[in-house]
């Protein structure tokens, strides 16, 4: 497995002056359970931020929430200027999402999901090529052997690569990977790798979570690191590694 580490990329801002990503204050509650607490975040454009912590720290919460998929309580999201309460539906056209749950159709083929991603998202007019990139990322994560069987049979691994394709497919703007590298063999890791930084460099953001230090130092430009839903440090990726950078961030979680 190749996983070299990442260049530092400045953040771009867009248009307004704002970050690609905007986190401010952010509120989820989950009946008496608060996920997400007063968390406040931002990623540029042509930036890859790594979102870590232990189980329950709140980052898959906060992905959702960028996705458009759960609602903040109170607080502000933002993507590519877009609030993402106000608006979700845009929201999600400007993003691709991961989920840390497979969310395939156990019917479809990974080519027929493929095309149902093309449809729902307009891409016959605007990316004539979606055919060609769909097969190129299907070849890339080792799937096109499997492109036109059912995904009932499929590993956990083999789900979480075509999820990772799908998210990837339209190059957006904004690319959230949840737990992308949960279960999956190394071949696979490397082709997620290589799509999040063949899309941060050219302009995209991308936001990862994982519990695998390791291969967020690898990826990442930046660091968050969550406990309990709310944020207790932010530092380049490349202070968390090696010995030195487990205990600094082992000293974030619980200091």
């Amino acid at each position: 497995m190749t996983a070299p580490s990442a260049p530092a990329v400045p953040a771009g801002r867009e248009p307004d002056g704002r970050p690609r990503v905007e986190v401010r204050d952010l509120v989820v509650e989950f009946g008496q359970v608060r996920a997400v607490d007063s968390l406040d975040l931002e990623a540029g454009a042509g930036q890859v931020l790594a979102l870590v912590g232990g189980n329950g720290a709140g980052k898959s919460t906060t992905l959702r929430v960028l996705a458009g998929v759960v609602p903040p309580r109170t607080g502000r999201a933002r993507v590519a200027g877009v609030d993402v309460a106000a608006d979700p539906l845009a929201a999600k056209h400007l993003t691709g999402y991961c989920p840390d749950v497979a969310g395939l159709v156990p019917g479809a083929t990974p080519w027929e999901h493929l095309v149902l991603a093309a449809r729902l998202r307009r891409l016959d007019g605007s990316m004539p090529s979606w055919r060609e990139r769909g097969e190129q990322l299907l070849a890339r994560f080792e799937l096109a052997d499997v492109a036109h069987r059912v995904t009932a049979g499929f590993s956990h691994g083999m789900s979480r690569r075509l999820s990772v394709v799908l998210a990837a497919f339209h190059r957006p703007p904004v690319l959230l990977l949840d737990e992308p590298f949960d279960g999956v063999d190394p071949l696979g890791v490397d082709a997620t790798v290589e799509i999040m930084r063949d899309l941060r460099d050219t302009g995209s953001t991308v936001l990862v979570s994982t519990h695998l230090l390791d291969l967020a130092v690898a990826v990442a430009d930046d660091a968050v690191v969550l406990r309990g839903g709310r944020v207790v440090g932010r530092c380049p990726a490349e202070d968390l590694r090696g010995a030195a950078g487990l205990r600094r961030y082992r000293e974030m979680l619980t200091g």
